[in-house]
């Protein structure tokens, strides 16, 4: 039997998962899990990447101590963040997405290259972390003057593990950066930006080899394996490990990704209007949307009611009688210091606010199923298509109340698949390359 290491992290924990191939199926055994998330320093929100690569290396340790022999292992993470390197140094603070940052940046981003250029080249949808407007705060920081290499996270830990700086595709088309037509970073917003030419590299396709691990980790960790690509993004692994289907998908986690496969991109100026993006994927176009998803009910459980299970907290949002609905896309449910505040003064200027526990995870229901059917609505207009099923998979899929709501807010056929998407994704394309 050939065993695989898939870690998988995301923006609140890391999954270190091994897999295998059995009866013509994946078959997995989570081995080690970790927490993760943003830390406030100064006033920043940063990523302790020390704190990540010790973790990254426990589970890799986790896994050999289980299974001895392993044929190779990938990361994947999420996108559009990204680590500097000076050499074999790092130029600290390594920020987060959800950073204000870019607040200044973009308005000069824009000046140079409008939006409208930018997607006409790109087709990624304007999210206001997207890396091209992070770039521009530390390429006016002076941080870019010292910048050898620019790597996104996953292509930062498998460095760490391998010695070898490489750029993989899937994840640098989160950046904001990349040719939609070429598949390579596009050299106009680079030369009118006035990045380092020299940051942007070739890039690898998912099942590229990169190296075994380092001396000194494979003493660490206990075993020596080699290090792959997968697709490095996390949302392209959980599409491959999804469905083969052309149907639409949710990948439901922090952020609720929803989306389907196209094999050419789109990028007109109505898949524009619709903030529709266009990233890369193992021979597809992941053409999808960024919602705010599970990151607000998270977010308010953590507030409200740490100690409460989500089977209580759904059915006590069922009866909830609250019908109020939030825009989950408003820029201030992305990074509040109190996300129930932040409810309170939306509902300040449109109705009567929630009162209870239950009516606040109701609303945030209700409200994630509502953006869910507008979603719908613009996919099937802008790609010409009409859609019978709807796919729901990651962390979300649980939730039997919110899959409930969306297939009533879609009108479509929901079909939750509780998997670890991501990490079957991940597993598939490393038992392929």
């Amino acid at each position: 039997m050939k065993y695989y290491l898939a870690v998988d992290i995301g923006a609140s924990s890391g999954r270190h998962i091994i897999g295998w191939k059995q009866d013509g199926e994946i078959r997995t055994d989570e081995v080690f899990r970790f927490p993760n998330g943003m830390k406030s320093v100064d006033g920043r929100l940063i990523w302790d990447i020390e704190e990540l690569f010790q973790s990254v290396k426990e589970g890799i340790r986790a896994a050999f101590a289980k299974y001895p022999q392993i044929e190779s292992l990938a990361i994947d993470t999420w996108g559009v963040d990204y680590v500097l390197m000076d050499g074999e140094r790092e130029i600290l603070p390594c920020y987060a997405y959800r950073d204000r940052r870019t607040e200044r940046t973009i308005p000069q981003v824009h000046k140079i290259l409008p939006f409208e250029r930018l997607y006409e080249k790109t087709g990624i949808q304007f999210q206001t972390f997207n890396t091209v407007y992070q770039m521009y705060d530390d390429l006016q920081a002076g941080r870019l003057e010292q910048a050898t290499d620019f790597l996104m996270m996953p292509e930062y830990l498998s460095y760490k593990l391998t010695g070898i700086k490489r750029h993989e595709y899937t994840n640098a088309s989160t950046t904001g950066m990349l040719n939609a037509r070429t598949g390579e970073f596009d050299e106009e917003i680079v030369e009118k930006l006035g990045y380092p030419k020299g940051l942007f590299g070739e890039l690898s396709q998912p099942g590229t080899a990169l190296g075994a691990l380092l001396p000194e980790i494979a003493a660490y960790v206990g075993g020596n394996t080699k290090v792959v690509f997968c697709a490095s993004h996390d949302t392209a692994s959980a599409v491959e490990g999804a469905t083969s289907e052309d149907n639409p998908y949710i990948s439901s986690g922090t952020w609720s990704l929803f989306g389907v496969k196209l094999p050419h991109a789109i990028l007109d100026e109505r898949s524009r209007k619709s903030n529709y993006t266009n990233e890369g994927g193992v021979g597809y176009v992941r053409f999808l949307k960024n919602i705010m998803g599970m990151w607000i009910v998270n977010s308010l459980r953590k507030e409200l009611c740490p100690g409460k299970g989500f089977d209580v907290i759904c059915k006590e949002a069922e009866k909830s009688a609250f019908r109020g609905l939030i825009d989950v896309n408003d820029e201030s449910f992305l990074a509040p210091e109190s996300m129930k505040e932040a409810f309170d003064r939306w509902f300040e200027k449109s109705g009567e606010k929630p009162r209870t526990e239950s009516d606040y995870f109701n609303c945030a229901f209700l409200s994630l199923a509502a953006e869910y059917g507008r979603a719908l609505a613009e996919l099937e207009s802008v790609t010409g298509r009409k859609y019978d099923t709807l796919y729901i998979v990651g962390g979300g899929a649980k939730n039997a109340y919110l899959n409930a709501l969306t297939e009533r807010a879609c009108n479509i056929k929901v079909k939750a698949l509780p998997i670890e998407a991501t990490a079957i994704g991940n597993l598939k394309i490393q038992t392929e390359a």
